[in-house]
């Protein structure tokens, strides 16, 4: 079924064109390159893997429930909207909320993509646009699987966020080489990574769970990359260009955080937008998940280097500063040990269910 046949709203023209600046670079030097960035691209090949296949599409999903989301989690509970609502239109609103994440998860995925493939174009070194290689395909991957879950699974279709467009378009048309990399892998990569996490984390249902271990495997992957290439380049910048780059990455984050509300969610089940707003605000779950939302990002500012007083005051605004302390690597080598361990019970089970089908087969022919 055409995506444009199942849209919650009407997402305008199919085609967005953001004009390309800056100079696509070769290099000749083929022989050369920083280990770790070899070895990370080295992982990339190894890592590759098909969502056809590794993702157990046949694992039912209810369509108003898609999350297993709790009462509590939905901005309208507690409210007189919530207590006129009966159980479908509850349902409904799971729906939609569920929808609208997977659908800006979607299309941070096509942008992850056409940043990765810019990157490619843009970056001096040779062993980056290795990498980078590695990473459109991965994008892509992720792209694939969440059209797929929202198209067969849900049956419904966001468009894309206004703050979140702002912010890729932004990101696109800055000339300078390294603005992809600060746009898309340490802010949108490093947001999207905690938002995956903290749905992984809560759900009860297996398969977004399935989708959302297995694409945060490679996300880990694509933020170090992004902390390694900067972290270098970033040492060799002046002071003026470390704060225009700070500058770039507090407005990012005001975007972001904004965004974050659903309220196109509310305003599709009668809300005013002034009202949806306020209540998207209000909500304790909302609050508490959107502070979380930044415990990628600012520890991955912090190590990059960007972490001038205007930055971290823009944080302590934020109220998320003390995160800049938490423990990266820790946190993606977890990120990396889900997956596995999902991979790993599965395997478990379909080598029990066959020995089941063997032993019962056996015990039929002796009877």
């Amino acid at each position: 079924m055409p995506t444009y046949d199942v849209y919650a709203d009407d997402p305008g023209d199919p085609l967005w064109q953001v004009p390309a600046t800056g100079a696509a670079r070769f290099n000749w030097e083929y022989d050369d390159g920083r280990a770790r960035l070899l070895a990370l691209y080295q992982k990339g090949k190894d890592k590759q893997w098909d969502g056809q296949r590794r993702i157990d599409w046949e694992l039912e999903v209810d369509p108003y429930d898609p999350l297993g989301t709790p009462e509590d989690a939905m901005a309208l509970y507690g409210t007189p909207h919530w207590d006129r609502m009966n159980d479908r239109e509850r349902g409904d609103l799971r729906r939609h909320y569920a929808s609208w994440q997977f659908s800006q998860f979607l299309h941070g995925e096509q942008g992850a993509m056409i940043c990765a493939a810019r990157i490619v174009e843009s970056v001096p070194d040779m062993d980056a646009k290795f990498y980078s290689a590695t990473q459109t395909m991965d994008e892509a991957r992720h792209a694939e699987i969440y059209g797929r879950f929202l198209h067969e699974k849900v049956g419904m279709v966001y468009p894309i966020n206004d703050n979140l467009q702002a912010l890729l378009g932004d990101t696109l048309r800055d000339s300078r080489w390294d603005m992809p990399y600060l746009g898309m892998q340490v802010l949108i990569e490093g947001l999207a990574l905690a938002a995956f996490g903290m749905i992984r984390d809560t759900t009860t249902k297996p398969l977004p769970r399935q989708i959302l271990a297995y694409v945060m495997q490679d996300e880990a992957r694509h933020v170090a990359f992004g902390r390694m290439a900067l972290r270098d380049y970033y040492k060799q910048l002046t002071d003026a260009e470390l704060r225009e780059r700070e500058e770039f990455v507090i407005e990012g984050c005001y975007l972001m955080r904004d965004r974050l509300r659903g309220v196109e969610v509310l305003e599709n089940f009668g809300i005013p937008k002034a009202e949806a707003e306020e209540l998207s605000e209000r909500s304790e779950f909302l609050q508490l998940f959107r502070r979380l939302l930044f415990s990628r990002i600012v520890p991955c500012v912090k190590d990059i280097g960007l972490w001038g007083r205007r930055l971290q005051q823009a944080y302590v605004d934020m109220g998320v500063l003390e995160m800049g302390d938490q423990n990266l690597d820790l946190l993606m080598s977890q990120d990396e040990e889900i997956a596995e361990r999902l991979d790993a019970e599965r395997f478990a089970r379909e080598e029990r269910e066959r020995v089941a089908e063997v032993t019962d087969a056996v015990r039929a022919g002796t009877d």
